[in-house]
Parts: structure tokens; sequence; C-alpha cells
């Protein structure tokens, strides 16, 4: 997990994969570039966005990868995607190869979001068994959750800033909030009253 505005990103393809990735990390906040040799309707739509680039289009070369931090290769061509992903590696830069997640240094996980609740699913390289797990955990971990996370860091600042008997509260309350029966308290809606009596 990555701190999302800090990316740079470079996509390397303009097809419907590619269009995932783009809106998973404009999603994220990464700032992104995209490089392909032709654009399709889904990645044209992404456009105009003021943290997304689309370049000319155009062939890849190692140039392109300039200050990337995150490289994804994500082009229909097999030859294409390694040499995309080798010139990223001798580069030091993190890269996801969609057709070949091995020769990459990292994955994209299917991601259920709920405010700062962040759920992600990995599945072996399978993506639509990822996608499906992370489909039927968004079920239960729903706005409820998102509330009662968006509840726990509010009073954590709270508490944090009181010094340290502000940590010493915070650790106690957490303990009493974050317990074995923290699910059930949220699915219950006994959450929020629980919290209360910390503030």
């Amino acid at each position: 997990m990555l701190d999302g505005p800090a990316i740079r990103a470079l996509v390397v393809g303009g097809g419907p994969v590619a269009a995932r990735k783009v809106r998973g990390l404009l999603g994220s906040g990464a700032s992104v570039r995209v490089l392909a040799t032709a654009l399709s309707p889904a990645v044209r739509e992404l456009h105009p966005n003021p943290r997304l680039v689309i370049l000319s289009p155009r062939a890849y070369t190692a140039a392109a990868i300039e200050d990337a931090t995150l490289v994804i290769a994500a082009t229909d061509d097999h030859r294409v995607n390694a040499a995309v992903a080798a010139d990223a590696r001798a580069r030091g830069c993190l890269v996801n190869v969609v057709d070949d997640p091995a020769a990459g240094t990292c994955v994209t996980p299917a991601v259920h979001r709920a405010e700062g609740l962040v759920i992600a699913v990995s599945a072996g390289g399978v993506p639509g068994a990822a996608a499906r797990v992370r489909d039927a955990l968004a079920e239960r971990f729903d706005h409820r959750y998102a509330a009662a996370v968006q509840r726990l860091s509010a009073l954590r600042g709270v508490l944090l800033r009181g010094g340290d008997d502000g940590r010493a509260r915070w650790s106690t309350a957490q303990q009493a909030l974050v317990g074995d029966d923290f699910c059930e308290t949220v699915e219950s809606g006994a959450f929020e009253s629980r919290a209360g009596e910390w503030v």
C-alpha cells in the first residue's frame, strides 16, 4: 500500500486494462502519464483530469520513464511489456506487468474503499478471483465501517494532541474500542455510543 499523492506513475498502453489501472491510480491521488500508440475510448473518457497527462500517441522508449516511481506495462504486446519491465527495473522503479506478474516488482490488488477504510485483495495473479473476493468483502465492510474508522481517526487525533496523558488515553481507548467485538459493535450500531464515551 503506497501513498497515492506521492506516486508519479507511467502507464504504457491505451486499452481497457490500461484504463482500469489509470482509474485506480487516479482514485488513489497519484499523478499519471499514459503512453500508447492508440487510446481506447475507456482511456479517453478519463481525460481531462488535472493529474492525468496523455502523451502524444507514440511507441514506447525507455526515456518515457523519466521520473516515474511506478510503471505499469499494460500493452497487448508481450515484447513491449517485457522491455518496459526491464527498463523500469534497471531504474529502480516499482513495475507492474499485466500479462506477466512475475516479471514485475509489484501487483495491483483489487481494492474496496469506504472513506478511510481500504481493503486490498490479491489472488495469486488471478484478477477476476480477487475482484469477486473484494466484492464479497465490500458487502460487509460498508459505510458503517467507514464511519467507525473516521470516528476512530478523529478520536485518535484529539487524544494524541493531549501529550503523554493523551497518548495513554488513546492506548486505553483503542483497547476498549477495537477489541475482539469491534465488528459486532459496528454492525449492531453500538460503536458510535461507545466511541462517544471517550470524547
